[in-house]
């Protein structure tokens, strides 16, 4: 396992995240025991949850939260691990009322540290945005919680690139860290215009990667495997087959995406490596710190995608995946970066 450091923090992780929305939900209590430690006994250190993850489902609410604060318990790894989870998401029966109150954000902040069993929260996201709510009164709220020790360092998920500027800008007229990471929707593939249907999510399209090259500001990609559309199962002759998951048909069948995959297959043949490997690798190959999330439900998928960690992409290499684009965007990758975020 290869590690790299959280731009602005001493924070020191695994390159690939472990994402765990389907551990003790829709996976088995076993089965998410013996991911976790597959993870752990390879070097996985970085972990991500949030409140709102199995409560789509009729079970008790923030399953996923309460296996894993078990699981660190039975374990005893707490201070071996990064931990990071999220707040602020709507109810799943309301999504159109925005929650990132102060008191909001306190009580999704505090029942996660319960379930967890910790004292602290590693990295905190704010997993939703409210713009109709001052950055002031959400950046003081979280530092609030910085004070009181809850929370070592915070971060946002879905938020625009306007509004982490202006909290950011807050932040540091204030002589805070301010938001040190962002986790929104990137992989190797493109997605479908309207194949997404939540209109809060953000996706990481060719300005917002532009950004952060040029602010450093780190990236945890969440779908960095596009759903399995470059693990080989897909192809463009093909039909979908119906799903009662997500439908990847609709979300990455394009003729672009299977010109990606083609590429993506083409070079882990020539490397000796998978091509899901390839599409994380892609990712991390950028000239920022990039720590893709996997959310693997089978031991043979995970051991497969930690191996990422391991393949290395230059610049040259990564671009030669989207070669339709390299010529207007990672052209200016050379540089390097030049700001802060």
């Amino acid at each position: 396992m290869k590690y790299n450091t959280i731009a602005r923090t001493d924070l020191v992780a695994s390159v690939i995240c472990m994402g765990t929305s389907d551990l003790g939900g829709s996976i088995a209590v076993e089965q998410s025991n013996e991911l976790m430690d597959v993870y752990a006994e390879r070097g996985g250190n970085f972990i991500d949850s949030a409140e709102v993850y199995a409560n789509w489902l009729p079970i008790e609410p923030s399953s996923s939260e309460r296996f894993l604060g078990q699981w660190i318990k039975s374990r005893g790894n707490r201070d071996r691990l990064i931990l990071a989870t999220k707040g602020g998401h709507p109810r799943l029966d309301t999504p159109d009322i925005r929650r990132v109150t102060p008191e909001d954000i306190g009580i999704d902040l505090e029942g996660s540290l319960r379930r967890l069993h910790t004292d602290y929260i590693d990295l905190y996201y704010l997993h939703r945005d409210d713009p109709e709510k001052s950055v002031e009164l959400i950046i003081e709220t979280l530092e609030y919680y910085v004070r009181k020790g809850y929370i070592r360092y915070y971060a946002c998920s879905n938020w625009t690139i306007p509004r982490i500027e202006e909290a950011n800008r807050y932040a540091r007229s204030k002589g805070y860290n301010g938001f040190v990471a962002v986790q929104n929707l990137w992989n190797l593939g493109e997605v479908n215009p309207g194949a997404i249907q939540d209109p809060t999510m953000v996706i990481s399209d060719h300005g917002i990667v532009d950004w952060h090259r040029r602010t450093g500001m780190t990236a945890v990609p969440y779908s960095s495997q596009a759903n399995g559309f470059f693990s080989g199962r897909h192809r463009r002759a093909a039909e979908q087959q119906p799903s009662s998951g997500i439908d990847v048909s609709r979300i990455y069948y394009s003729d672009m995406n299977f010109d990606r995959l083609e590429r993506a297959e083409r070079m882990a043949r020539e490397m000796g490596v998978t091509s899901t490997q390839i599409a994380l690798a892609y990712l991390i190959a950028h000239p920022f710190p990039v720590f893709p999330i996997v959310g693997c439900k089978k031991k043979e998928h995970l051991l497969d995608s930690l191996l990422a960690a391991d393949v290395y992409l230059d610049y040259e290499a990564a671009a030669s995946l989207i070669a339709e684009d390299a010529d207007s965007w990672f052209a200016t990758l050379g540089g390097g970066t030049n700001g802060d975020a």
